[in-house]
């Protein structure tokens, strides 16, 4: 028997309700997609239990899971969810240095890994991992013949523990923009409270379809887009990569009525877009980071719906607030989502901010429950992270947010992203977003650099959508006098060919600092 407050009993209702309905499209190319309903995807999840057991995969072990989107993923990720084993989904294209240490650091009972990617992974495997396994990430691994499928018999329940709602059931690591990566500590009841959170905000129906681009390592496609599918028996369309080229395309192909992206991949669709891909009629898509208004306008005009910006992260699990307004906008994250209750603090004092001013979004939350259970063997930042005040816990997200005088919030960036440019707050997230319109830019990263006379100035570094007619300084220098502000203006201008990005879109600024320019004093 397992608990009612777990993923895998979630999952199982799921199959006992749906078993006839679609629940997972694959495609990896441009032949036919594969589809398996829920009851055929939970015979595989079955058997691919079963080969986790003979590879010695018990409750309470972990997994490693280089993979990138494939129907391996998913069932290695539901079985290990029968087990009460958990996961370490990571990015498949890292180093083999990252790969030893994230192994290192969590000590997996059994790797998977793909063909492809073969003497990275076993250099790093190499005296940590005892087994590992090779897989395709193509539709076969999910047909007979698969390594990851055991003999087709009926797994009895009485040889496993009962799966219980705070048993982990993934460790994801952060991104990494500024630091080591911090391995965020997910229960199964954190999976099964973000399943119906997120299908409850937007009414998901059966007869809906996710369309997953980004990558399943990442907490977007695994929070947004499959649980709450399997919440209420709706169906995933998975690709095996991000194409901005063919993201019309497939989402038309594939029959998608719901998307989730961030604004780094929209801008990229809009500016790859072909003049042939067709205009869709999607219900809803989620995305996050701001969109300037044209780029938002446009991508609004041809998916067919109001994008609504959301703001989350890992650590929160479910989303935090959303633009749910009739009339949704393109820089805002909204209000409060139903059961989030939210502060603003100064970073400062640690007291409330008032209207209009940055302020650290700190979340009320349990551990385990509707926010993360900690850091990875890190009680330290753990501790950090967390406060309690009048027996509440409350997490802080580093992540700086201000309130209009409606409520609505807007998402400034994180702490050390918002600079003083003589004395004026200045956010750099927020001048990237209006950069990335200018004529000629197809993306934009901002720095600070120090300066003599204003303490801090921005300095911009400019992707051109023409490598071979990029825009010159001058004319970037003219546009920002027409669109930002005095202190929001950046004092340099530096073309380069592409920016240093995590694998889910966000900027790794620190790669840029080396390029800045000696400092100088800058002209009024």
């Amino acid at each position: 028997m397992h608990d009612t407050e777990t993923f895998h009993q979630l999952w199982a209702d799921a199959v006992t309700e749906h078993s006839s309905r679609v629940f997972l499209v694959f495609s990896d190319s441009d032949s036919e997609p594969t589809a398996w309903t829920y009851r055929e995807f939970d015979d595989l999840v079955a058997r691919t239990a079963r080969t986790l057991c003979n590879l010695g995969v018990r409750h309470g072990d972990p997994i490693h899971l280089a993979l990138r989107n494939c129907p391996a993923f998913v069932l290695l990720w539901l079985a290990a969810t029968r087990l009460g084993a958990w996961i370490i989904p990571v990015d498949p294209a890292s180093t083999a240095r990252d790969l030893a240490s994230q192994i290192r650091r969590t000590k997996p009972k059994v790797g998977f890994y793909a063909a492809a990617r073969r003497d990275v992974y076993l250099a790093a495997a190499d005296g940590q991992l005892e087994s590992v396994v090779e897989l395709t990430e193509a539709a076969a691994d999910a047909l007979p013949g698969s390594p990851l499928l055991a003999p087709n018999t009926m797994i009895d329940d009485r040889v496993f523990d009962t799966v219980l709602p705070m048993d982990r059931l993934a460790v994801m690591f952060t991104s990494g923009t500024t630091a080591e990566p911090k391995g965020v500590v997910l229960t199964q009841r954190n999976y099964r409270g973000l399943a119906g959170s997120m299908a409850e905000i937007i009414s998901l129906q059966p007869q809906h379809r996710w369309l997953v681009t980004l990558p399943l390592f990442h907490g977007n496609s695994q929070f947004y887009c499959f649980a709450p599918a399997i919440a209420v028996g709706a169906s995933v369309a998975l690709t095996s990569t991000f194409s901005a080229s063919r993201w019309f395309s497939q989402a038309a192909r594939l029959a998608a009525t719901h998307a989730s992206l961030f604004a780094a991949p929209i801008r990229m669709i809009l500016a790859r877009r072909p003049a042939d891909a067709p205009r869709l009629h999607l219900k809803h898509v989620w995305y996050a980071q701001s969109l300037g208004d044209d780029h938002y306008r446009e991508f609004a005009d041809l998916t067919g719906c109001q994008p609504r910006q959301l703001y989350g992260m890992t650590e929160t699990t479910a989303i935090v607030t959303a633009d749910l307004a009739a009339l949704p906008r393109s820089d805002v994250i909204g209000t409060p989502i139903a059961g989030r209750r939210l502060e603003l603090l100064d970073p400062a004092t640690g007291q409330p901010v008032s209207t209009g001013l940055p302020g650290v979004m700190t979340l009320q939350g349990t551990p385990g429950v509707d926010v993360f259970a900690g850091y990875l063997d890190d009680p330290i930042t753990t501790a950090r992270s967390f406060s309690t005040r009048n027996g509440e816990t409350w997490f802080s997200t580093g992540d700086l947010a201000r309130r209009d005088s409606d409520g609505t919030l807007r998402f400034v960036g994180r702490v050390d992203d918002v600079i003083k440019v003589a004395g004026e707050n200045v956010s750099l997230t927020e001048i990237e977003a209006v950069i990335a319109q200018a004529p000629g830019v197809l993306e934009a990263a901002v720095l600070a650099k120090p300066d003599p006379i204003r303490d801090q100035v921005p300095v911009a570094f400019v992707v051109p959508r023409d490598r071979a007619n990029p825009p010159l300084p001058e004319q970037l220098t003219m546009w920002a006098q027409l669109n930002l502000p005095p202190q929001s203006r950046p004092r340099e201008w530096t073309v380069i060919e592409e920016l240093p990005r995590t694998s889910v879109g966000k900027i790794r600024r620190f790669q840029l600092s080396g390029e800045l320019t000696p400092n100088a004093p800058t002209p009024s």
